[in-house]
């Protein structure tokens, strides 16, 4: 196997806390997209088919187990995967290893989206379909477009992913949703009574009073950051919004597409397993359809930005097609 490179920059903050959460739920990731969101694992690879040409040399920044990596590898792409896990990273490379596509991998890192291991204008394309939501503060995420757009060829291509910011209040108005329960059931009873008692002393904590837990609720609503204690699932993240999302792709891109990856099967994506091979295809036609209207959009739990990199001289503001 090989050994990933690592960064010169020691993993420290948010994404290391985030690299101790993936490193600690491997298997969970393993079977998250194919198993219980194959909506979702579905639309982004038609994305993926659509605007990341064959033999791409491509960045893949948030790896997770290679979901992604395989069928770009299938199609004779280069690859450079990135993850802050050690454990992601080394299951990403069995996973095509495993599938006879070793020698697609040009390289293993160990490095945060914040500051990638690659040279200006070397890739043809960049996925960062993980990065944008586990990290808190807008700096970073600024931080982590920017090297983005540095490291895209012109006219390179990246693929972004945000998480509705309504997803979290959605999931703990309701049960837990089938995977959830299954790698995160206990910590998710927890979280939910503590949300429940933050919501009911909510607006209780005045001027000069000892902050208290309500104020979890209204800091969510303006920051839309999470914490493990709030959101086992999903650890240290930001959810977005649209607005939030757009503004901070089209700093550097042009926008190609935003899109709602799920559009209205969100919580019932386990439905699609059921469906004949017909009616897959027929479904995901409307899906992708309708994720890019703005209820699809709305209606979502990811959002997904598919951009142009800017040439000399271009502005991407006012730039949506």
């Amino acid at each position: 196997m090989l050994d990933p490179q690592r960064s010169s920059n020691p993993l420290g903050g948010d994404a290391a806390r985030v690299a101790e959460h993936y490193d600690n739920y491997v298997q969970a990731e393993a079977e998250r997209l194919e198993k219980f969101c194959p909506v979702e694992y579905a639309v982004t690879q038609r994305y993926l088919a659509g605007f990341v040409p064959d033999r791409s040399t491509v960045g893949e920044i948030g790896v997770g187990v290679g979901h992604y990596s395989e069928s770009l590898a299938r199609r004779g792409c280069r690859l450079h995967l990135v993850d802050v896990s050690g454990s992601l990273l080394r299951a990403a490379e069995k996973r095509l290893r495993a599938a006879g596509l070793a020698s697609s991998i040009a390289g293993l890192h160990h490095a945060s989206a914040t500051t990638l291991p690659f040279s200006d204008l070397s890739l043809d394309a960049l996925l960062v379909l993980g990065p944008l939501y586990h990290l808190r503060e807008l700096e970073e995420r600024r931080q982590a477009v920017n090297e983005a757009a540095r490291v895209l060829k012109p006219h390179g291509i990246v693929l972004a992913a945000g998480i509705n910011r309504l997803t979290f209040l959605r999931d703990m108005f309701r049960s837990p949703d089938p995977f959830s329960a299954k790698f995160f059931g206990s910590e998710l009873a927890g979280a939910g009574m503590s949300f429940g008692r933050e919501l009911a002393s909510r607006g209780k904590f005045g001027a000069g009073q000892e902050p208290g837990p309500g104020e979890f609720v209204a800091q969510f609503l303006a920051t839309g950051n999470l914490d493990p204690k709030h959101a086992p699932p999903i650890g240290y993240a930001h959810l977005t919004t649209v607005a939030e999302f757009r503004e901070l792709m089209t700093a550097h891109f042009v926008e190609l597409a935003l899109a709602g990856v799920e559009s209205f099967t969100g919580p019932w994506q386990d439905v699609f397993h059921s469906k004949t091979a017909e009616e897959k295809a027929g479904w995901l036609d409307i899906i992708e359809a309708t994720g890019t209207t703005p209820e699809g959009v709305a209606y979502s739990d990811h959002f997904l930005f598919v951009g142009r990199s800017v040439e000399m001289g271009e502005s991407a503001v006012g730039s949506r097609h």
